[in-house]
């Protein structure tokens, strides 16, 4: 289970929702086990079906994280024209495996808009999301 803050889960969801033809992505972090912080970041891909952070902007998110005192507790992207779960890039560039990797969707018609995964050893599990 990861747990997150509602004003966190909507602040995702309104970035996804802002360019909906393109990824969007950004970093979650928190303190205590719950999410507490957004990071929005650039898709320096600027693609519908891949992203990236730059080096340059991960990096001065990770240093502000830290200064913040929280931990880095989330990775998230979205998935414009696809089911919101792991494609085999997400799992393959899963990087940060003590992470919970959340995937939205912003259509319309999406089931459940906000899915997060652990992603480990080229595997993924899908966590149960406790919004706080």
């Amino acid at each position: 289970m990861i747990r997150i803050k509602k004003q966190i889960s909507e602040e995702m969801a309104a970035h996804a929702s802002g360019n909906p033809q393109l990824e969007c992505c950004g970093l979650l972090a928190g303190h205590q086990g719950v999410i507490t912080r957004i990071f929005p970041a650039s898709n320096s891909l600027a693609s519908a079906t891949a992203y990236e952070i730059a080096p340059k902007e991960l990096f001065q998110h990770m240093r502000e994280i830290r200064r913040a005192g929280l931990e880095l507790m989330g990775i998230y992207h979205s998935h414009p024209d696809s089911d919101n779960k792991p494609s085999t890039s997400d799992i393959d560039q899963a990087y940060y495996p003590d992470v919970a990797y959340f995937i939205l969707s912003p259509r319309n018609d999406a089931p459940n808009p906000v899915r997060a995964f652990a992603i480990q050893n080229g595997k993924s599990v899908e966590l149960d999301i406790q919004i706080v």
